[in-house]
């Protein structure tokens, strides 16, 4: 299904290209254009030299991709997000509309931060296959793996859809995530009980050693063996787990794991690497000079270096940001953006700047008040290559790339 992004003057769309002209007076497209279904996104039906497209107004939401690409998915945001999906169903079951008909792709799911609300595309008589795993799938990279019984609900998911299909998209899917519904202590509060409970744990495991070592003053440590095994549960294997869910969860945080541990492996292989090649180099022997003075010698000039560091500057000197992380993230939505502008006009995510390679790039993040290169307005999602001196614009903020 093709997707574009489009503006005019006060509102912002996507749309999607159908591949046959519809039939305009059938029952789902009367009751979409009518409008006012909460958590469907206002769509309209137009016509562009004789192909059909679906405008749907995005205007001020951020698509799920976009939402986190630079943060994770807390057990909060997926139980806000469940509460959504059963009041959408019983808004499809109200106006007797087809839940399979519903765009579960991560980037056709929209959220507004303003109110957080959430809002999906729905396509008439849409023939095409559920997408909700694909939704699945783009939650498992992105969860906070720090909560274990997030992690293991995410799989279930995951895992009960691929094997019941969409049936279980009907309650089960809610009733499992019941068990992240328990109140989570502030997280300064897990932090001051988990560094008691360490101290003590220090304490006891300190005496356990002291009680259990040999007499030849070689120390084994019991703790840290039944530490193992309580993470584990087994011996270590991966096969002697029964259960899939656990399986797979154990190996997905091996595969973290095993990510983390390559690091420093890349990086003695860039310095091998490195080192051979500046062993093809020899310092160059000392010039021996003739005793005749006089001659002119020409020395070529260095090319001077380029500034590695590119900045934003307002428009009176002062700097705005170095922009020294390659997806700079702007925006008044200070707990999650990196370059915070603090004015009404300015959307909560606003715009990007990327980089690639050596090159910078801006990108409007379906702001609602636009994103300007030296006056010219992007489209929703566009991006174009910057140069040193471009003037940018977000709302009534103006920045220098310099």
């Amino acid at each position: 299904m093709r997707t574009e992004y489009v503006r005019n003057l006060h509102s912002n769309y996507v749309r999607l290209a159908l591949e046959e002209k519809p039939e305009e007076k059938r029952y789902q497209y009367c009751i979409l254009s009518r409008g006012g279904i909460k958590g469907l996104l206002p769509a309209s039906l137009r016509y562009l030299d004789g192909d059909a497209y679906l405008y749907y107004d995005i205007t001020s939401k951020q698509s799920l991709v976009q939402l986190h690409q630079k943060g994770n998915v807390s057990r909060e945001w997926l139980l806000d997000f469940l509460a959504s999906l059963k009041r959408l169903k019983r808004e499809l079951e109200r106006f007797l509309l087809q839940e399979d008909n519903v765009i579960w792709d991560p980037q056709h799911v929209f959220q507004d931060l303003e109110n957080n609300v959430f809002s999906f595309l729905y396509v008439p008589y849409y023939q095409g296959e559920n997408q909700f795993l694909r939704l699945l799938s783009f939650l498992v990279e992105k969860i906070d793996y720090e909560d274990s019984e997030l992690v293991e609900c995410i799989y279930k998911m995951y895992e009960q859809l691929e094997k019941n299909g969409v049936t279980y998209l009907q309650e089960q899917i809610y009733k499992d995530a019941e068990v992240l519904e328990k109140k989570r202590e502030p997280k300064e509060a897990r932090k001051t009980e988990q560094g008691r409970m360490s101290v003590e744990q220090g304490e006891r495991s300190r005496g356990q050693e002291e009680t259990l070592a040999p007499k030849d003053g070689a120390r084994r440590s019991m703790t840290f063996d039944a530490k193992e095994e309580s993470m584990s549960g087994t011996s270590g294997n991966l096969e002697d787990l029964e259960d899939p869910a656990p399986k797979r969860i154990f190996g997905l945080f091996e595969n973290k794991r095993a990510r983390k541990a390559k690091e420093p492996e890349r990086k003695e292989e860039y310095y091998e690497i490195a080192g051979q090649a500046l062993s093809n180099y020899h310092v160059a022997e000392s010039t021996e000079y003739d005793e005749e003075y006089g001659k002119t010698a020409y020395i070529r000039q260095r090319p001077e270096k380029k500034e590695g560091v590119h900045r934003l500057f307002y428009l009176d000197g002062r700097k705005a940001s170095d922009l020294t992380v390659p997806n700079l993230l702007i925006g008044k939505y200070k707990d999650k953006v990196d370059l915070y502008l603090p004015d009404d006009s300015v959307s909560r995510m606003h715009a990007r700047i990327l980089k690639d390679q050596e090159e910078y790039f801006l990108e409007d993040a379906n702001s609602t008040n636009g994103t300007f290169q030296n006056k010219t307005r992007l489209e929703p999602y566009e991006r174009k290559r910057l140069e040193p001196g471009d003037e940018l614009r977000f709302g009534n903020v103006s920045l220098v790339f310099r």
